[in-house]
């Protein structure tokens, strides 16, 4: 029966044709009508000129208007590379913080008053809000701004950059600033195509006149005038002109800007500093989350005000070389005291002196402290220093005005570790003026840096040391870290010093160490490091501070935290990344 059924069917049903090779196939056209219903048996059309379906100009429009702008500006600090705190700022380096720090983006509040009310500016800071990537990206897309200017710094590069690609992919032009690019504007834009401008230097004007110029205004008030003109006398307003077939605007004459020209990376003159910091707008702190700062030990909240800018030291590692350089531009008391008043109306407990050097001018040092004791205003504040730009007078008056913490930029013990750093000072006059604060009533925290050009285990040992015989509330033991533009930067250059295989996200003073030594290696560096945290930290001294700084249930928790992050670093390497 099978037999006879398969003969059947093979009567029934053509034999099927060869694979198709090419070429055209006629088809059967005997083929009964049940078979021809299938449109598959059909002849096989000759092969067409392309006519691929053109969308793009349907959804361009309806993307334009999806895009629509609800801010002007956006002022961001971006997520960290491990959802860990990162301390930040405009003219400081990138580094995870190990002392329960949370930084006040004071900076992006100054940028921002320099571009209000003339644009609708917003700030997200994603470091205080503990704020995931995936949060970020939803944040950014309400604002959907039409300009995105986020800081830029050696450790963070890739993870700054990712932020840029999401804004760019919303329609915002991207611009960076910071102690990174403005070194190295051209190789950090050359990789990161999505990266549209980088401004070089102090920020706020060449900003202001990026925005003008794209967005066409040409008249201003008085305060906007006077800002420009303070820092280039011929300056003239410029409207914006697109390139030939390209979505960029020529911006040739904006000074202090690299920028794009097709695949061209163009690097315009240097911007000068702005004269007169009193001509900058006080910043708009309001936009902060002011109630996410916070310091170690301190209670409430806690916010940054940039009191002046430059530093007349010339210590070699230091970032000032990049930022502000040698000269020094001082705030008036009366305007620091003023932004001051302000912070107090917005709720802040604690402030801290942010600058280069808090105590670089004696006389502005007494002027603020007095104004805030005249005017009885109730604020507490912190301050970095160097132990030779202090006397016993000054440190009584800040501790009368409100001083709870100075900073100490101590570095080493070692006399020639010191000269080869140009540091400027020595152990003798640290442990005095340190010895004063503590009189005065003033807590110490003290910075040293392990590794340094010169380093030994033996000078490493005594800077442990002395370190321990310091009154000191908190040590902090840092990795040397040539950050790109710094005089030490290019000595490591020049001696090849540079571990191999090193990335701009390993120049990072508290994870790690690019540097390698032929008496130290990039290993014994980490490891001495955390040695000097250990023995430090370690002994009955330190406990009993903490002890004695638990106030209430805020500082414990400090404290508790500021003590497992040091621990983490000094007892468990591989935890610390």
């Amino acid at each position: 029966m099978s037999d006879i059924n398969y003969d059947k069917r093979k009567q029934e049903y053509p034999k099927a044709p060869e694979p198709y090779a090419g070429g055209e196939i006629s088809g059967r056209r005997d083929l009964p009508d049940n078979i021809r219903e299938n449109l598959g048996s059909r002849r096989v059309p000759k092969l067409s000129n392309v006519r691929f379906p053109d969308a793009d100009p349907i959804v361009a429009k309806f993307t334009e208007e999806y895009r629509q702008h609800n801010v002007d500006i956006l002022f961001v600090n971006p997520p960290s590379p491990d959802g860990g705190i990162w301390i930040r700022s405009q003219h400081r380096v990138g580094r995870r913080s190990r002392e329960n720090m949370i930084w006040g983006q004071v900076s992006l509040a100054q940028m921002a008053a320099v571009m209000h009310p003339d644009y609708k500016v917003a700030v997200i800071d994603a470091i205080a809000e503990r704020m995931s990537w995936a949060t970020f990206e939803q944040k950014l897309r309400e604002y959907k701004p039409r300009f995105y200017v986020t800081q830029m710094t050696a450790p963070t590069l890739t993870n700054d950059n990712y932020g840029c690609f999401l804004a760019k992919s919303i329609g915002a032009i991207t611009i960076a600033f910071g102690t990174h690019v403005t070194p190295l504007a051209i190789e950090t834009m050359r990789p990161h195509p999505s990266l549209d401008l980088c401004l070089r230097g102090e920020p706020e004007v060449t900003l202001r006149e990026v925005v003008d110029t794209i967005t066409g205004r040409t008249e201003f008030n008085d305060d906007t005038l006077k800002l420009y003109k303070s820092c280039d006398p011929e300056w003239e307003p410029k409207q914006a002109e697109r390139l030939p077939n390209s979505d960029y605007y020529d911006l040739s004459h904006v000074k202090g800007l690299v920028w794009r020209r097709g695949m061209e990376i163009v690097r315009n003159v240097d911007r000068n500093f702005i004269p007169n910091l009193d001509d900058l707008p006080l910043p708009m702190h309001h936009l902060l989350p002011l109630d996410k700062y916070r310091t170690a030990v301190l209670d409430g909240s806690y916010q940054f005000i940039v009191t002046s800018r430059g530093c007349t030291a010339g210590c070699i590692y230091c970032i000032k070389h990049v930022s502000y350089q040698a000269g020094l531009r001082l705030r008036s008391p009366e305007n620091v005291v003023a932004e001051i008043e302000m912070l107090v109306k917005l709720g802040v407990k604690n402030i801290h002196m942010y600058a280069d050097l808090f105590t670089a001018n004696r006389d502005q040092v007494m002027g603020i402290c007095q104004l805030i004791i005249d005017r009885g205003i109730k604020i507490g504040f912190t301050a970095n220093s160097r132990v030779d730009y202090v006397d016993q007078e000054m440190l009584q008056l800040m501790a009368k005005a409100g001083c709870t913490v100075l900073s100490w930029g101590i570095e080493s013990a070692n006399e020639e570790i010191l000269k080869k750093a140009r540091k400027g000072t020595t152990a003798d006059r640290a442990r005095q003026s340190v010895k004063w604060a503590k009189e005065a009533g003033i807590r110490n925290m003290g910075y040293f840096i392990i590794g340094l050009p010169g380093e030994t285990k033996e000078t490493i040992q005594e800077t442990i040391d002395f370190s321990k015989t310091l009154p000191l509330d908190l040590a902090i033991f840092h990795i040397a870290a040539p950050y790109p533009g710094t005089p030490f930067f290019f000595m490591v250059m020049e001696n090849n010093w540079f571990r191999p295989g090193t990335r701009w996200e390993q120049v990072d003073m508290d994870q790690s160490t690019v540097l390698q030594y032929s008496n130290l290696s990039a290993e014994d560096l980490e490891r001495e490091a955390r040695r000097a945290m250990r023995e430090w930290m370690f002994r009955p001294g330190p406990v009993i501070t903490y002890l004695k700084s638990l106030r209430n249930i805020a500082a414990l928790r400090s404290a508790i935290n500021v003590g497992f992050q040091q621990a983490k670093w000094a007892l468990f390497p591989n935890a610390a990344h």
